[in-house]
């Protein structure tokens, strides 16, 4: 009896050891983690296209700052606001930047609701028309009678009634049609229309599209205060996984620091993923950007937003009529998320 006890002791021992060294494997592993088990998959949208304004997104993947947060991240070419936050919202993508006077409008007029800005990219409006010399555009009053083209949903062409009015052109008379994001400097340069919406870094690749000199007319000329592109995502994930978000725009930001300190490295990591790119452009551009990303006085923090800031551009549009009365900053803006200066 005595050493059948200890038999059936030690076998009850050695169960109860696997069943402790079973829930000790489970919790080393962090099996309830699902970003302990692979990087989390998340699409990534371009602003518009695949131009060298945009590179910071595929500097933030080569150098492995999305890897090291957490994400495998895909990046696909965004066809302006009006094409990003419809994709963000319904969850074909996570992530994207608008223009944030674009969102303001599209949300203003019950276009689009749903998404939040979480990180400034631009801390100043770059949209603008664009054209080349010999079209007889070199002021805003010249646009009346021309012929512009624009994605439908860029807040180049959702603005313009705005700058028009400000500019004191009659909107009427100045033509749109629909382009696509990649095709639109080439549209220019056969002639086909008189200008096109862009923003003012494009200059360096619209003269190399062109083989002409650029004429542009920045919208901050006539709208100042503004800001420019703001990282999205849908207010369901930033409710829901605010850590994530976070994540994802620290690792982004890190991304556009890295290319703005290094346009000709960033410009190659462009091409070696987008085979059309022109690296002197796309290094040109970043250039260009430096100065609407960090202005003098924005403070040394990428991505922090000014609820003052914003209000001031609320204001603005409203008393141009082209914002109902009562929006506020938080309506657009997740201040939880945004980077703090």
């Amino acid at each position: 009896m005595n050493s059948f006890a200890r038999t059936t002791a030690a076998m009850a021992l050695a169960t109860v050891l696997a069943l402790v060294s079973g829930c000790g494997g489970s919790d080393s592993d962090d099996g309830d983690d699902p970003d302990a088990k692979a990087p989390r998959k998340v699409t990534y949208l371009t602003s518009f296209g695949n131009f060298g304004r945009d590179a910071y997104a595929w500097v933030a993947k080569d150098k492995g700052y999305f890897e090291e947060a957490g994400f495998d991240v895909q990046i696909k070419p965004g066809q302006g606001t009006g094409g990003v936050i419809p994709a963000v919202v319904s969850g074909q993508a996570q992530f994207g930047p608008i223009d944030l006077t674009g969102g303001l409008l599209n949300l203003g007029s019950g276009q689009a609701k749903d998404f939040v800005a979480v990180a400034a990219i631009q801390q100043r409006t770059m949209a603008a028309i664009a054209s080349t010399e010999g079209n007889g555009i070199t002021a805003p009053k010249d646009l009346e009678g021309k012929r512009l083209a624009d994605t439908p949903g860029s807040v180049v062409r959702n603005l313009f009634p705005t700058y028009a009015r400000l500019a004191g052109v009659d909107a009427a008379k100045v033509t749109w049609v629909n382009g696509d994001a990649q095709t639109l400097m080439g549209t220019l340069a056969s002639g086909a229309v008189d200008g096109i919406g862009q923003f003012v870094v494009g200059e360096p690749t619209i003269e190399a599209v062109t083989k002409k000199k650029p004429v542009l007319l920045p919208y901050s000329d006539v709208i100042p205060d503004l800001y420019g592109n703001v990282l999205i995502t849908s207010k369901k994930l930033a409710e829901q996984e605010p850590e994530m978000v976070k994540r994802f725009s620290a690792a982004l930001l890190k991304g556009l620091e890295y290319s703005l300190a290094n346009s000709k490295e960033a410009a190659e990591i462009l091409q070696r993923n987008v085979d059309a790119t022109n690296p002197a452009a796309a290094a040109a551009e970043l250039e260009l950007m430096a100065a609407y990303v960090r202005p003098e006085g924005s403070g040394a923090t990428l991505g922090t937003v000014d609820s003052g800031r914003v209000a001031k551009s609320i204001a603005l549009l409203e008393d141009a009529d082209a914002l109902p009365e009562g929006m506020t900053p938080e309506q657009i803006i997740d201040f939880d998320l945004v980077p703090k200066a």
